[in-house]
């Protein structure tokens, strides 16, 4: 049986792991895809303290590193469930395999709800971005597009404004629905534009570089190509919490809800979240670690009550 189980091998999973193994806690770590979540898409990290600049897979395989050389154990595996009681928890995985151990931190993460169009992920940091305040500042004095029309895309929009010579707003409605107060900053200012019930259909590209897109207005069907140096995609993102279910109380996003504590409500003791996956207003890589921080210290103090 292992003290801690984290489920997720992002930022905020690894600090866990790595907090849990410098308190001499035993610690498996599950992850069912990308060793180092989200961030390893970005290809510029300029936000992270004490590095000025590096890849997000660079941050990813340092986390990694680090982790593993503290001892911890690492598998590539889906978790399907989580059953038990506190101080004796199972984890149950896509393969067939099931761990146990006496506390669980989830920190399956979210990913960003994707156009869903041909070629999108091969622009992924080369021309379509998925988080302006990542991203934003290597489109100074360029033209972008945001796509969609919530409060996401128009924090986004309004970020991008300040630094991009023009910013499009395509919205797949007849109207925004992000607050009034964004919109009216937006409609203030003379760089920012607005596309109305149009989807886009298409990406552009010259020689093999991003180059605009293709959309397509959902009433006329009218369709036009319209040129940008790079786009924004700010339509929501996907917790990937379903398999916690059970173990947990999700919102109606699908997100864990918690507070700073990190414990989740209607959880066992025992049982903690940490990062994107939880109910949070700030989504990003020093939260996702903090998170971690804050999951694991808790943890250890369950482990050394029992």
């Amino acid at each position: 049986m292992y003290d801690i189980i984290v489920v997720g091998a992002g930022p905020a999973g690894l600090t866990a792991a790595l907090y849990a193994r410098r308190a001499e806690k035993s610690v498996l770590v599950i992850e069912k895809d990308t060793f180092g979540g989200q961030i390893t898409h970005s290809p510029r990290v300029e936000n992270y303290p004490g590095f000025l600049v590096m890849s997000g897979n660079e941050l990813a395989d340092k986390l990694i590193e680090q982790v593993m050389t503290q001892g911890a154990e690492i598998d590539l595996d889906k978790v399907t469930g989580i059953e038990g009681e506190p101080g004796c928890y199972t984890v149950a995985c896509e393969s067939g395999k099931r761990h146990d151990a006496k506390s669980v931190i989830i920190a399956s993460g979210s990913h960003h709800r994707q156009l869903g169009i041909e070629g999108e992920n091969n622009f992924v940091g080369e021309g379509i971005s998925y988080c302006a305040v990542c991203d934003g500042a290597f489109y100074k004095g360029k033209c972008v597009a945001v796509i969609g029309g919530g409060n996401s895309a128009l924090q986004d929009a309004v970020l991008l404004s300040e630094s991009c010579e023009s910013v499009t707003v395509v919205q797949n409605l007849a109207y925004l629905t992000g607050e009034s107060s964004l919109v009216k900053i937006l409609e203030g200012r003379n760089n920012v534009s607005f596309i109305y019930s149009s989807v886009v259909k298409d990406i552009i590209s010259k020689d093999g570089v991003f180059s605009g897109i293709a959309i397509e207005n959902t009433e006329s069907g009218i369709k036009q190509t319209l040129d940008f140096d790079g786009m924004f995609v700010a339509i929501g993102q996907v917790p990937e919490n379903e398999p916690f279910r059970s173990v947990t109380e999700l919102n109606d996003y699908g997100y864990i809800r918690s507070g700073e504590s990190c414990v989740p409500e209607g959880a066992k003791a025992g049982i903690f979240v940490a990062g994107d996956c939880r109910t949070k207003s700030v989504r990003q890589v020093t939260t996702a670690t903090a998170d971690g921080a804050v999951a694991a210290l808790a943890a250890c103090r369950f482990i050394d009550s029992l």
